[in-house]
């Protein structure tokens, strides 16, 4: 045991750390037994830490916001490097990449500190977005994205773990809408703004935009690190195991992104990608179970918290992002809405599930039964979704109307994942869930836009990728086929979100560690 004695969890769940304590926990490296299950008080005053939300804030809005600009400036991109065939890669290649390495952040910053990683993947996203900037021909640009989305892929998990080490769980959940409207305005404002860019500035704008955003983010951000607690602990990386790790997830999105499309599912190639990943997922789990200190710790996992917590926001997650791929073509086919008024279509909706984050996140604040609001609203999704599949066709007001009380159902399932997660792990530990966390969010993205994809396959009798329209190539589908086939599509989104809702409700609650006056005095609402 080390020189500070564990509290017990009880007396921390009601009230903070005493300041000799505190000061003590934030100048040593403890060990994973000693770490407590809340942060220390941080010497940080409430100017400071909005200062950090806000610098944090911006940077996680470049890497969200170039997820989505890129898109309307490909045909732009395409025409000067003459190579359409290839485009898709500039945005597979970051996808693959930032997926992967979520995960190896989480833990590294566990071992090397969240100063030195946070700063290590803003600084190499910034250098890889200079090199997309700069890039001579496409397959430069390529593998500029795949260096681009090494260091992406980590701000979103350090930026969430961060915020665990500065804010205690309890209150935690009331910054969550905060981060959830980022994705909102970065998904409506990235198309237009890559749009712009290409017709009429140039391409390499959506790139070199992100220098002075992710400066000014350092520089709000830089001064304060030093005052951030020290919660990780030095000890040995397993290489092995982060690269068994890595290599499975790329297979798995390749498989993805490939099967029905590119290659029929049954295709030696994807059959003998998920061959691999399976053997490559025993090998993993093999050797961590063998290791003294591996990667991604097993019974970290495991439990009555985590993987429940895991699965059922993975499946909200794959939910938004299926359906926000897949409704602007049901949109155009059945009610004949043009491609711009059908991603105009998708902003009620987009807005309403940061709404529902943001409600939720705060609500959790106050109730000591935290999970009930969230449940309650993936359930409402649920039979939302089955509506819809019996229901349909119905008005558009309707349609936007019943799915705008979905979106608020299923965006106040987001807050609790992430909350419930790290208030259930060891302090040193917070890095590791959450980049555990967001890799199994990202999968589940790509699971479900697979699923809904070879639903409409089926459905349909020919190859439908999800999102692209008649104007770019493919033939008009009659109203009367769309419509049958979203009825399998509304079904399988009801499955997602009945598994969310059964995941949550056997998922212990775990009082949220925290000052016990703040869900007391938040029954007014007040800060």
């Amino acid at each position: 045991m080390n020189q500070i004695q564990r509290p017990n969890p009880g007396a921390m769940q009601s009230e903070p750390l005493a300041p000799d304590a505190a000061a003590a926990l934030t100048s040593e490296v403890i060990e994973i037994s000693d770490a407590p299950p809340i942060a220390p008080v941080v010497p940080l005053s409430q100017r400071e830490i909005r200062t950090i939300i806000i610098s944090l804030v911006l940077t996680m809005f470049l890497t969200s916001l170039d997820q989505t600009i890129v898109a309307t400036a490909l045909p732009t991109i395409g025409r000067q490097f003459q190579d359409v065939t290839n485009l898709s890669w500039v945005i597979t290649a970051y996808l693959l990449s930032s997926t992967a390495v979520a995960p190896v952040y989480g833990t590294l910053s566990d071992i090397y500190g969240r100063r030195t990683m946070i700063l290590f993947a803003t600084c190499l996203f910034l250098f890889g977005s200079v090199l997309c900037a700069v890039a001579p021909n496409l397959l430069t640009l390529i593998l500029a994205r795949a260096l681009q989305g090494l260091g992406g892929g980590g701000i979103l998990p350090l930026v969430q773990t961060v915020v665990a080490d500065i804010v205690s769980p309890r209150e935690r959940g009331r910054y969550q809408g905060y981060f959830s409207s980022v994705w909102v305005i970065a998904g409506i404002g990235g198309p237009v703004l890559g749009g712009f860019f290409a017709e009429h500035m140039h391409w390499s704008m959506i790139f070199w935009i992100n220098l002075p955003m992710g400066l000014f983010a350092l520089a709000l951000l830089v001064p304060k690190l030093s005052k951030l607690p020290v919660v990780y602990r030095k000890r040995k990386v397993d290489w092995l195991g982060g690269g068994l790790l890595m290599a499975g997830a790329v297979l798995v999105l390749l498989a993805l992104t490939w099967g029905g499309h590119a290659l029929p599912w049954l295709s030696p190639v994807i059959l003998s990608m998920i061959g691999s990943v399976v053997a490559l997922g025993a090998v993993f789990i093999w050797h961590a179970r063998r290791t003294d200190e591996p990667f991604l710790p097993i019974p970290l996992i495991t439990g009555p918290v985590v993987p429940y917590a895991m699965v059922a926001g993975g499946c909200a997650v794959g939910t938004n992002v299926g359906m926000t791929v897949s409704l602007p073509l049901y949109y155009q086919s059945v009610y004949d809405l043009s491609a711009t008024a059908s991603g105009l279509a998708l902003i009620p909706t987009a807005a309403v599930v940061v709404m529902g984050a943001w409600v939720n996140g705060r609500a959790m604040v106050m109730l000591k039964h935290y999970k009930r609001p969230s449940i309650i609203g993936a359930a409402i999704s649920m039979l939302i979704a089955l509506a819809l599949a019996f229901a349909t066709p119905l008005p558009l007001w309707l349609m936007l109307t019943l799915l705008a009380v979905f979106a608020f159902g299923l965006g106040a399932c987001f807050p609790l994942s992430i909350v419930a997660i790290q208030n259930a792990v060891a302090r040193s530990q917070v890095g590791t869930a959450t980049g555990a966390m967001n890799f199994f969010r990202s999968l589940m993205a790509s699971f479900a836009v697979a699923v809904f994809s070879a639903i409409l396959f089926m459905a349909l009798g020919r190859d439908v990728s999800v999102g692209e329209t008649a104007a770019a190539g493919h033939a008009v589908i009659p109203a009367a086929d769309m419509i049958a086939a979203f009825r399998y599509v509304f079904l399988a989104i009801a499955a997602f979100a009945g598994t969310t809702t059964l995941l949550l409700s056997l998922m212990e609650e775990r009082p949220l560690a925290g000052p016990a006056q703040k869900a007391a005095a938040g029954a007014i609402g007040g800060e």
